[in-house]
């Protein structure tokens, strides 16, 4: 199982990043890294109550059942199991202690910048703009969305005189997407798990190609819904704006989640959506079944180590 985490760590994040197959589904691609992101968690956590309880029983719910009957047993481990035990719980609080933390980070600053929004920005008039939709008065052409129960979509003004209806037309469909398939969770546990081991390379991998393929899947919206040429418009007009902390940026958006990206990671994911678009992938169904089959056996296989 340890070994199982360690491959997780980090070989299969930097194979999986620099893949080429994942632009053709996001959909499996996502799936794919959050059963990397669940399937390590299990198995570095249960690596340690595997080796800590297994002198109690022949599999864990064994051990663990008879620790419920004879609570006493534990104290005739080993001084090294007991480091296992110990070290285990410790990596579980730890992991969930930083994911709670990071999501209650995240929640207040977007609720301080909606407050703020709702101060300094006014409502946005265009064609096809949501009720939440602000327009706020920045020389920066820029536009993002704050998800969340109270959501709001930002176009700055720089923005709307530096857009065309159509190119405007298609970063609202590309943010609206952002909102309606609830992008911020699928991102979060990765922003979390990058702090929470922020020394492994394969956590930022993890991140950086999480927000990539969330960008890539309100490409295909407003694609889908308005042509690839507007859109990509938009994305050279808007491609060096980051999108504030805690929000999900438009065409040219900040790639690593809420915080700021590093401009070469956000040139070159610009130019992976720029391609795409000029170059829309076929379906890749078969692709996309095997993704999805792989992911479930990542998961699948922690789990049957924790049960056998």
């Amino acid at each position: 199982m340890l070994g199982f985490a360690l491959v997780l760590l980090w070989p299969t994040p930097r194979l999986l990043g620099s893949a080429r197959w994942p632009p053709l589904s996001p959909v499996p691609a996502l799936m794919l890294w959050q059963a990397i992101g669940l399937a390590t968690g299990l198995a570095a956590v249960g690596a340690g109550a595997v080796y800590a309880l297994g002198a109690l029983g022949d599999s864990l719910p064994h051990a663990l059942l008879a620790w419920w009957r004879n609570p006493s047993a534990v104290r005739n481990l080993s001084a090294g199991r007991w480091v296992a035990l110990v070290g285990s719980a410790l990596l579980a609080g730890y992991l969930l202690a930083v994911a709670a933390a990071t999501t209650a980070r995240t929640l207040r600053t977007r609720r301080r910048h909606r407050q703020l929004l709702d101060l300094a920005a006014g409502p946005l008039s265009a064609s096809a703009a949501p009720r939440y939709g602000r327009v706020l008065d920045s020389a920066i052409a820029m536009a993002y969305c704050l998800p969340g129960l109270r959501p709001r979509l930002v176009v700055t003004s720089g923005a709307l005189n530096t857009l065309s209806e159509p190119e405007l037309g298609a970063v609202l469909l590309h943010e609206r997407a952002h909102l309606s398939q609830r992008h911020d969770l699928v991102v979060l546990p990765f922003v979390a798990w990058s702090a929470a081991l922020p020394f492994l390379p394969g956590t930022r991998e993890a991140r950086v190609a999480v927000a990539l393929l969330i960008e890539m899947l309100a490409d295909d919206v407003a694609r889908t819904q308005v042509g690839a040429e507007p859109l990509t418009g938009a994305l050279h007009h808007l491609g060096a704006a980051v999108a504030p902390d805690a929000a999900l940026g438009g065409p040219g958006a900040n790639l690593s989640g809420p915080g700021p990206a590093p401009g070469s990671v956000g040139d070159h994911a610009l130019a992976l959506r720029l391609l795409r678009l000029a170059a829309p992938p076929p379906p890749a169904r078969a692709l996309g079944w095997l993704a999805a089959a792989v992911a479930i056996a990542l998961v699948a296989a922690p789990t049957a180590m924790l049960l056998a």
